[in-house]
């Protein structure tokens, strides 16, 4: 038992789920970045949102180069992901740089994200696993990037122009291909509900 304990212990504190953590430790910390007064509160937010964008990437990559795939890590991967992109939507939203039409663009995208979560719930339970189609990376880079850009937003806009509008159209690129990628796990959840009813 004690074996057992020392091995689960040491796949807690691996170096890909030790960034896993920092990552959900991270999405709090996106939005206090807000309450700072001017300029630095937005960069703060647009950092710790790339620190954990970027470890989001090397977690996944170390994990599997070091045969280090767990799974908690499994678990928690999506969770944190989830979590990011949903708080700072939320965040974003609240401070006005989503505002008007583009609000449709975040609640496509949170909408999307609560109803593929379901769906692999109810798949897992049918043990089917649903691959991660190479567009539905696309639409996650092009989600990520989008809220870096709305992150700098106003404080970006000053040093590039434009910065914002950037950040809205991918916003709307992510929204349109999240729509897409959605209905391709739905259709594929559909196969297997029908085979269930049978």
């Amino acid at each position: 038992m004690a074996a057992h304990h020392h091995v689960s212990m040491q796949t807690a504190l691996s170096l890909p789920n030790i960034l896993t953590y920092l990552r959900i430790v991270a999405v709090p910390l996106v939005a206090a970045s807000f309450y700072l007064e001017g300029d630095g509160g937005r960069w703060l937010a647009f950092g710790l949102f790339a620190f954990a964008s970027i470890t989001d990437y090397f977690d996944g990559y170390l994990a599997r180069l070091w045969a280090q795939q767990s799974s908690l890590g499994r678990m928690l991967d999506p969770i944190a992901d989830k979590l990011l992109v949903a708080v700072c939507l939320l965040v974003l939203a609240g401070a006005g740089t989503i505002a008007g039409w583009s609000m449709w663009a975040a609640v496509i995208i949170l909408m999307r994200e609560v109803f593929v979560s379901g769906l692999r719930e109810f798949l897992a339970e049918l043990k089917v696993s649903v691959p991660v189609t190479r567009l539905a990376k696309w639409k996650t880079t092009a989600q990520l990037v989008a809220i870096g850009f709305l992150l700098a937003g106003p404080a970006g806009d000053k040093l590039v122009p434009g910065t914002t509008e950037v950040g809205l159209t991918l916003l709307w690129t992510a929204a349109l291909v999240t729509l897409y990628t959605g209905y391709d796990y739905f259709r594929a959840a559909l196969v297997h509900l029908v085979e269930e009813n049978r």
